[in-house]
């Protein structure tokens, strides 16, 4: 009987591409249809390793593990240090630096965006993202000029009408925007074309709204901007130390070198940290007062009465506690209590955003964002839970900590016609005169 004939080369070669697929599917462990959905995105360049040669010298006798452990431990510390003299040097060089941050991580999301399709060469697409930057941080970056500059606005006539119009104008620069990127749509890219342009606002979103709340933050304090970042950092610090020396059981798919025993070690660790840093910055006024606008000197002051939340209280311990550790009471700063809310957050929903930009680094097949700090990755890579923070602690303080602010409503009055100010004015006298806090005698005189 004839052996039946050889198929043909073509057929070969698909089933000997598909077997390679199938196999490098299961490499990277991935299903099959993961493998299929994935092969469609573009590789983006994996940056070069820049990690400074005087290190790579001092530890080239050290294993890949090893010297990267030293790596992120030498560059952490650096860091580190850079962040306190930034914290020396006051609120304004803060926000400064908030704002190179979130240019930066724009800066680096933006480009994978266009590493990735640079191929299509898109018209205008990196010129528009940057021009919708521009338009987003002057909408929110003028809000805060008119809450925190009021007066100085008000004192000179072009703040006053920009201030004024702000919205108008703000959203006129986004509509210029809009119907640029409808000019640049080529035919055979628009579906292309749309992604990208939501790529744009998403990152817009995740990026620019969240430094702003970062610097609403630090006006209501450095206590509130220096503790949640602490927290962050003293997590994945110690998350880092306890899952490198005794990680053995994985914690998610999306990010493997994380582990149980990581997570539960940095989320203790994190606590402690919170209390103990609290502690000491809440007896420093440099610290716990609100960033204000001195309008005669014209600059920023840190001054204040601390609140009570910074005021050394008793509290009665639990029984627990109190068998635990002989003390009855305690004296503690009411702020560190909330710092415990603030950890917790840190320790066990920030690593959240650490695993979101890992799914999406894993979507687009690269190891981190850039190459910015050695052994770290970009900016983005170590700003990626902090985003996630700041949002948390805006939400916290306005739900459990602030409440009306007499300087923003005498600023609004302020506004008003001479009119509306007497009429406000009388309002406000036959109210206090009807709760008995304003005598008869002093209104009728």
């Amino acid at each position: 009987m004839a052996s039946p004939p050889p198929p043909p080369p073509t057929i070969l070669c698909l089933l000997f591409s598909f077997t390679n697929e199938i196999k490098r599917g299961e490499k990277d462990g991935m299903s099959d249809t993961e493998s299929k959905v994935d092969s469609g995105v573009p590789e983006v360049p994996v940056p070069p390793d820049d990690t400074p040669e005087v290190l790579n010298k001092a530890l080239s006798g050290l294993s890949s593990r090893w010297k990267n452990w030293w790596v992120r431990g030498i560059l952490t510390l650096a860091m580190i240090f850079f962040f306190f003299f930034i914290v020396y040097l006051g609120p304004i060089v803060l926000m400064v630096i908030v704002l190179c941050v979130q240019i930066k991580c724009f800066q680096e999301i933006i480009t994978i965006g266009y590493s990735v399709y640079h191929s299509y060469d898109l018209p205008w697409f990196r010129t528009l993202s940057w021009y919708f930057l521009l338009c987003v941080n002057y909408f929110f970056y003028g809000e805060t000029v008119t809450d925190y500059f009021f007066t100085l606005v008000q004192r000179e006539e072009p703040l006053r009408i920009l201030s004024r119009y702000h919205r108008f104008i703000s959203f006129a620069l986004y509509v210029i925007g809009f119907c640029m990127f409808v000019l640049s749509l080529v035919k055979k890219h628009y579906r292309l074309q749309f992604y990208m342009f939501g790529w744009t606002h998403v990152t817009l979103l995740i990026v620019v709204t969240q430094s702003h709340l970062i610097i609403h933050n630090l006006f209501e304090g450095m206590i509130w901007f220096i503790v949640p970042i602490s927290c962050v950092i003293c997590n994945d610090i110690m998350a880092y130390m306890f899952g490198f020396f005794f990680g053995r059981t994985p914690l998610i798919k999306l990010s493997p070198k994380k582990t149980w025993e990581g997570f539960i070690g940095g989320f203790f660790s994190t606590i402690v940290f919170g209390i103990l840093l609290s502690y000491v910055m809440a007896s420093y006024r440099y610290f716990v007062c609100p960033v204000e606008f001195n309008n005669d000197s014209n600059s920023f002051q840190v001054d204040c009465e601390p609140s009570e939340l910074f005021q050394l209280q008793e509290y009665v311990l639990p029984s627990i506690l109190e068998s635990a550790t002989g003390w009855t009471t305690v004296r503690l700063y009411p702020f560190q209590i909330h710092s415990i809310a603030l950890s917790s957050f840190a320790s066990i929903v920030g690593p959240f955003g650490g695993f979101f930009a890992s799914g999406f680094k894993r979507a687009f097949k690269i190891k981190d964002f850039a190459n910015t700090i050695p052994g770290h990755g970009g900016i983005m890579d170590r700003f990626d839970c902090q985003y996630l923070m700041a949002t948390f602690v805006n939400v916290y303080i306005a739900s459990f900590i602030r409440g009306p602010n007499p300087t923003k409503v005498i600023q609004q009055l302020l506004a008003l016609r001479f009119d509306q100010q007497l009429h406000i004015f009388n309002s406000l006298k036959a109210h206090l005169t009807e709760k008995g806090l304003l005598p008869a005698a002093e209104v009728a005189a």
